[in-house]
């Protein structure tokens, strides 16, 4: 007879689990008969003496199969991305027609924003009738009829998960490697996805601050995908900065429209010709050279734009955003920011970037707050640029009752400027990390 006592005291002494234990554990506290404070004694451990990749395999296949498994019924390889969260990361609305336009699926399940970071759902709401709220009917037509589809995440869908990160929210144990590993992969195997690519963030504005932490979340993930039967990579990508220009709903919106136009700001347009090379990659659509040559023939073509066009219509939303920016709403309020000193860009704090965006309603303080889809930021400087004492940083903008001024005094805060530029450039993809390399 297996006991939660047997299993605190095997995870805490280092000894592993059987997948049956972990089976049992799973089913048993989404079920309600273990209790609150069996499974935070057992999650405290797993923080203390971490799982091997067995165990962590086991964990994230028992919380996936806890509630709905999708099971795509589709004729061409079938791609999911996943991003740790960052700030200006509007990439899925970039990668996904890009990837769906060079002949594979992407039906991506995606969530809102909560905090500092983005969600892509309260992005693509930001469009004009767009539905995320579909069927799984709906969902499956779309992805078959236009290559991909965004949706919501159904309440039917990886129920343990929900219930495990309540419970690690409230008892500090949230920052387990093992655990943030089976948080993301459950819900992504869950979806049914034959291949999986992982944007692991890293830097001031992510949840993994030090290139050797983001490495060793992003092994665990790619080797849990490769053990449970997945094509699986992971992406390390800068997030020292915000990603692109634009912060904010609508606005990155009008951003990822303008990178599949051809006019994209340098590092957004790399992260997402990589990622979308690695997903045609592992699809089997060639070398990494080849697919990233193929995934820039279809932005520069024209062909992902209109990819684009075609999933808003699916789902409900009004096409004509592609070229009439007004659509989205004006913000009621701006305000143009400028430096108030010469010299070079050598920091732009991500993170405050996220709390100045939260605060002009770009993003909710809690899941019932509302968002404000005009709100947010436009750069015009970058870390490395020169700016003169009078030139513009940045635009705030907002429809929401707040101090604008104070924030504009924020943001000019958030800008290290110096003399002179200090140390070397960062790359904005780190590492890639494939599955045989496990």
């Amino acid at each position: 007879m297996i006991t939660m006592y047997e299993l605190i005291e095997k995870t805490k002494h280092g000894a592993e689990l059987s997948a049956e234990e972990i089976n049992w554990f799973v089913a048993g506290y989404v079920s309600g008969s273990i209790p609150d404070y069996q499974a935070s004694a057992w999650l405290m451990a797993v923080c203390f003496s971490s799982l091997s990749d067995k165990e962590t395999t086991d964990l994230t296949m028992a919380m996936a199969r806890s509630g709905d498994m999708m099971k795509p019924d589709l004729d061409k390889f079938c791609a999911d991305k996943h991003s740790t969260g960052g700030v200006g990361d509007k990439t899925t609305l970039i990668t996904a027609p890009i990837a769906a336009s060079c002949g594979i699926y992407v039906p991506k399940m995606s969530g809102r924003g909560l905090g500092h970071t983005g969600g892509t759902i309260d992005k693509l709401e930001a469009i004009p009738g767009f539905n995320t709220s579909l069927s799984y009917s709906e969902f499956m037509s779309c992805v078959k009829n236009v290559g991909f589809a965004v949706a919501g995440q159904t309440g039917s869908l990886v129920p343990a998960d929900k219930k495990l990160y309540a419970l690690r929210n409230a008892t500090a144990t949230v920052d387990s490697i093992p655990l943030i590993c089976s948080s993301i992969m459950s819900k992504k195997l869950a979806t049914g996805a034959d291949g999986i690519v992982l944007d692991v963030k890293v830097g001031d504005g992510a949840f993994m601050k030090t290139e050797e932490d983001a490495e060793k979340l992003a092994r665990a993930m790619v080797s849990v995908g490769t053990l449970a039967g997945r094509k699986c990579s992971a992406v390390l990508t800068d997030m020292d900065q915000p990603l692109g220009m634009a912060v904010g709903n609508s606005l990155e919106v009008i951003e990822a429209i303008e990178t599949l136009k051809g006019n994209a700001p340098a590092d957004l347009r790399e992260v997402s010709l990589t990622l979308a090379a690695e997903m045609l990659r592992l699809a089997g659509k060639g070398s990494f050279e080849e697919c990233f040559a193929m995934a820039e023939n279809a932005l520069t073509s024209g062909k992902a734009l209109e990819t684009l066009r075609r999933m808003i219509s699916a789902q409900g939303g009004d096409p004509n955003v592609t070229e009439d920016y007004s659509l989205f709403g004006k913000a009621s309020h701006t305000l143009e920011v400028f430096s108030d000193k010469d010299g070079f860009i050598n920091k732009i704090s991500c993170e405050e970037t996220g709390m100045i965006s939260l605060k002009l309603g770009a993003g909710r303080k809690s899941k019932e707050a509302s968002i404000d889809p005009t709100a947010g930021i436009i750069f015009d400087k970058k870390v490395g640029d020169f700016v003169h004492k009078g030139e513009r940083l940045g635009t705030l903008y907002t429809s929401t009752e707040c101090e604008i001024n104070e924030l504009g005094e924020e943001f000019r805060s958030i800008f290290r400027i110096e003399p002179s530029l200090s140390g070397e450039k960062k790359k904005i993809i780190k590492k890639v990390i494939k599955g045989i390399d496990i």
